[in-house]
């Protein structure tokens, strides 16, 4: 897996991306940053769009989206043929998300989970193989 990966936010999940882009990088990490960069309130698609397009494009391979809830940028996310988008508030569901269903991009909901679980989701997400198998045949048959 490639070294580099891509994050975005909205305003409310605007600290936790800082604070994950930070721990990504003081673990060996790139990041691609996809904004935003305040806590001034804007619409979650205008930085969801981008991230899944460069995910899609080839140009990267995963990438952690932040919000509130998690549920508009999960939505947003999916809309992109080939996004394989999860929402996870424990680490479990970020294994199995990678595990199971291939998952591209992990949707975190900051306002419902601490820092320290944060970084658990998404270390699962990044060190956690697709198992493939009988799983395969299940994600070939999610694209419309």
């Amino acid at each position: 897996m490639s070294n580099l990966i891509a994050i975005g936010s909205d305003h409310a999940g605007f600290e936790y991306k800082q604070m994950l882009g930070q721990w990504l990088r003081d673990n060996g990490y790139e990041v691609r940053d996809f904004g935003t960069h305040s806590l001034d309130s804007v619409d979650y698609p205008d930085f969801v769009h981008p991230l899944a397009s460069a995910i899609t494009s080839g140009e990267l391979q995963r990438g952690i989206l932040v919000c509130g809830s998690a549920n508009g940028v999960c939505i947003t996310a999916n809309k992109h043929q080939g996004i394989r988008a999860a929402i996870a508030w424990e680490e479990e569901l970020a294994t199995l998300a990678r595990q199971h269903n291939d998952a591209n991009i992990i949707c975190i909901p900051a306002r419902f989970i601490s820092e320290e679980t944060a970084r658990g989701i998404v270390s699962q997400f990044l060190n956690t193989a697709f198992e493939g198998g009988r799983h395969q045949t299940r994600v070939n048959k999610i694209s419309c």
